[in-house]
């Protein structure tokens, strides 16, 4: 029996094994951290006269979960080159949602930033799927132009204008998440070889576009008010921050135990934002510094399909998704311990959500995808030759 099944999980689950452990042992902890820090949502629910007790709320949290999971799996049965093409049809998708989002969206705190998608009432940001579809078009791009990378009309003017365009639109309701991707972006193209004076070219214009975006946009006065509480001493901190400070100095070594956090029933959105927190004091440091080190664990598999890669494209587009989550995941954990201004970015594959969840299981499947091995050795049908091979150590070293 235990040899039959062992061959089934091996038929079935493709890829880097210990890859599959991390996102798996992921799903489990959120599960248990979410199932408790959801008490107060379900309280007010009930104030409200709204339906959502705390096991109707997690049954929620763990079918999205279960459903990013399966994602993640249809994903990683697919040969990682199609997404190359898929990728532009979803950008293209993706500039219409993301202006009509701004302009007629759902707003909360100041910031419109979803859809409710009809009949099945659920939220949607487009900026999830306008993040994983602009990394995915960028390793393309990125791959097709390997011989052509000082050719600024060839190739970074495309680049710019893509990553403009998008992190424009996503900087105007949420400037964080924009900031987040540009970065990644910015990386990606380190890897990709691009010049270092046109990346600092890209640098140049992203800020000035950037900063207009964020005047222009929902942000900027939140944004300044973030960034000032957390610069001048003499500004008392965040209500969430303060409350997530207390949680940290309250867990301890060892925690106070699943499901004992006291500070979960203070803090507006313990579930969400500032998990990391309710995690060390429910686990102590010793949970948080595990958490940690499954996010590192997943960047150095991650990498290691990039290394193991034979072609251009799926280097690329691994190492660009493995970087934007860890690269969030950093963040969300420097903002609870105070190394950083507030975001209001959720922690990938943790914090409860909604379609968020969804896209994270995409961009897993993909990297898993990758990691099964399939070779660029043989350009598919459309695709220039000069995709095939990654000639540059830096893109090898990623």
């Amino acid at each position: 029996m235990e040899t039959h099944r062992l061959t089934w999980l091996q038929r079935n689950l493709k890829g880097d094994p210990i890859l599959w452990a991390i996102v798996i042992l992921f799903s489990l902890i959120s599960i248990a951290v979410v199932y408790s820090a959801t008490g107060t949502l379900a309280y007010r629910n009930e104030l409200h006269g709204r339906t959502g007790s705390v096991e109707l709320i997690v049954l929620k949290h763990s079918s999205l979960i279960f459903i990013g999971l399966g994602l993640a799996w249809l994903a990683h049965r697919i040969d990682y080159r199609h997404y190359s093409r898929l990728s532009l049809y979803a950008l293209l998708l993706s500039v219409p949602l993301l202006l009509f989002t701004y302009f007629m969206g759902g707003e909360l705190n100041g910031a419109s930033r979803w859809l409710t998608i009809p009949v099945i009432n659920q939220t949607f940001q487009p900026s999830d799927l306008a993040k994983l579809a602009l990394i995915t078009h960028l390793a393309s791009m990125l791959s097709r132009r390997q011989q052509h990378l000082h050719d600024f009309w060839s190739t970074l003017f495309p680049v710019m204008l893509w990553v403009g365009v998008i992190c424009g639109l996503i900087v105007l309701s949420n400037a964080s998440t924009a900031l987040l991707l540009f970065l990644t972006c910015l990386l990606l193209m380190f890897i990709g070889r691009v010049p270092i004076k046109q990346m600092l070219v890209m640098v140049a214009i992203g800020g000035v576009l950037g900063g207009a975006g964020l005047a222009a946009g929902q942000r900027l006065g939140t944004v300044l008010s973030r960034i000032s509480t957390f610069t001048d001493p003499n500004k008392k901190m965040s209500f969430q921050s303060e409350h997530a400070h207390i949680a940290i100095a309250t867990g301890g070594l060892t925690g106070k135990g699943p499901g004992k956090s006291t500070e979960r029933n203070i803090m507006p959105h313990p579930y969400s934002d500032f998990i990391y927190a309710i995690i060390i004091e429910e686990y102590g440091m010793i949970g948080g510094l595990f958490v940690l080190f499954l996010y590192l664990a997943f960047l150095y598999r991650g990498l290691k399909t990039v290394m193991n890669s034979q072609g251009a494209f799926g280097g690329l587009l691994s190492a660009g998704l493995c970087f934007s989550l860890v690269l969030q995941a950093m963040v969300n954990m420097g903002v609870a311990v105070g190394l950083g201004p507030v975001t209001g970015l959720p922690l990938p594959m943790l914090s409860m959500g909604g379609t968020s969840l969804i896209f994270t299981g995409l961009s897993v499947g993909i990297i898993l995808a990758v990691s099964r091995g399939e070779r660029e050795t043989r350009p598919m049908a459309g695709e220039p030759a000069d995709t095939a091979r990654i000639p540059s150590k830096r893109v090898q070293y990623a």
